[in-house]
């Protein structure tokens, strides 16, 4: 590998270029190798010291750390009885898990990976939740139609942050929340800061969470690697083992050493 694409490569969503061959290409690519395996998380997950010990079905317990990060992002509000949205709802472990155990009277996941929404569409079904594909700088939502937006390790990805920043607040109703977590380098956390304090929403908390993902890509890490052996080819298993945040790859390195902030967050539209 040549040092410019070690270095592209090493600088996950810092470009627009980088940003559109994760959207367009490697996530649809992701999908379909996995297709098989019911991988229905992506994210990296998040973990306590000590345990959270989050009471966990048989059939969710496999997925404890990719859950237990939706869990403490989506519980910084009360979504009981309310309309969610996701937005970049992956392959819609986070959406099910959240409609069955915190009740929304209503759950939307948009994603803007069509095989994604396909998968979602087969293998989620319950009452009251719906997969729709779509675009997070571009919502295809009337003004106010939810009382919450779900947003998590996604937004590193949108090539204009901004934009869907105002999106969120448009499709929030008043006093709703925009429940969010995410991380940046080093480089962007000047502009990370200001496009959050600009939005048309009030930050009610922050707090960086590097230790937690962290101690769930350590716990996770066999399980990501088994994946990625048993589907990539060996010329794509190093960007595999970046994707999944494996100890000893780049991403890992720089949450360690604070060059990477991963950071939660609680919004409210005013």
């Amino acid at each position: 590998m040549t040092a410019a694409r070690k270095d592209l490569v090493g600088h996950i969503g810092t470009t627009a270029m980088f940003k559109k061959i994760s959207n367009r290409f490697w996530y649809p690519f992701v999908t379909r190798r996995l297709n098989d395996e019911d991988v229905v998380f992506l994210n990296y997950g998040y973990e306590e010291d000590p345990p959270m010990a989050l009471p966990l079905t048989p059939s969710d317990e496999p997925n404890r750390f990719c859950i237990q990060h939706y869990h403490r992002t989506a519980t910084q509000a009360d979504i009981a009885g309310k309309q969610v949205l996701e937005i970049s709802c992956g392959h819609g472990g986070g959406a099910s898990y959240l409609m069955r155990t915190l009740h929304p009277a209503s759950y939307t996941g948009l994603d803007f990976n069509p095989d994604g929404i396909a998968f979602c569409q087969r293998r989620h079904t319950l009452p009251g939740l719906d997969f729709v594909h779509g675009d997070a700088e571009s919502l295809p939502f009337a003004d106010g139609s939810f009382d919450a937006v779900i947003n998590v390790e996604a937004s590193h990805a949108y090539p204009r942050f901004e934009r869907f920043l105002d999106e969120v607040a448009r499709v929030l109703r008043p006093g709703g929340h925009f429940l969010y977590a995410d991380f940046r380098g080093r480089e962007q956390f000047a502009d990370w800061d200001a496009a959050l304090a600009d939005a048309p929403m009030r930050v009610l908390s922050q707090r960086c969470i590097n230790t937690e993902v962290l101690l769930a890509m350590e716990k996770n890490s066999q399980q990501s690697l088994d994946l990625i052996n048993r589907h990539l080819p060996a010329l794509l298993r190093p960007y595999g083992r970046l994707f999944a945040g494996v100890p000893g790859s780049k991403i890992y390195r720089e949450l360690q050493q604070g060059q990477i902030s991963y950071r939660m967050y609680s919004l409210v539209k005013d």
